[in-house]
């Protein structure tokens, strides 16, 4: 594994497809993928999650407020009005199941990563950094709800 490669991507996508469409009842179209150049996220909350093994970085899933609200009460069943404890801890879950449905993917293929615990970030246009000379791609998608994306930050590890 000597660069960021679509295999390293697709495993994200699929995740947070299935994930969003599984438990929170959200079908979302990706739409098109682009490097991302600086570290500013413009949505308001963000679940990160560290990746270390074979592959080092981190992801990001990443939502405007009004969409993070709308995919969190159907997520927990209940309704959602604001971003609190239970909606940050809900973000983090969404995150941690997207991780690992991916890590799974990746194991399938004989790649062993190991992800971390998530962090969730609040607040308009905050960052999220990624590693020197690690790429970042962003993968934004739509939904009925409103739009979200996955940032995927991988470079080859150990």
């Amino acid at each position: 594994m000597a660069k960021l490669s679509v295999e390293w991507i697709n495993p994200f996508i699929e995740a947070t497809e299935s994930i969003i469409s599984t438990v929170a009842m959200v079908k979302i179209k990706r739409g098109k993928l682009a490097l991302k150049e600086d570290s500013t996220v413009e949505y308001d909350i963000s679940g990160i999650i560290g990746i270390t093994g074979e592959a080092v970085g981190s992801i990001a899933l990443s939502f405007p407020k009004k969409t993070a609200l709308a995919i969190v009460t159907n997520f927990i069943g209940e309704d959602v009005v604001g971003i609190d404890n239970d909606t940050i801890d809900a973000i983090g879950e969404l995150t941690n199941m997207v991780a690992g449905s991916a890590k799974k993917t990746f194991s399938d293929q004989g790649i062993r990563i190991k992800i971390s615990i998530p962090n969730v970030v609040v607040g308009k246009n905050h960052t999220v950094a990624s590693p020197r000379g690690t790429p970042s791609i962003i993968i934004p998608f739509e939904s009925n709800v409103g739009e979200l994306a996955i940032q995927v930050s991988l470079k080859p590890g150990a």
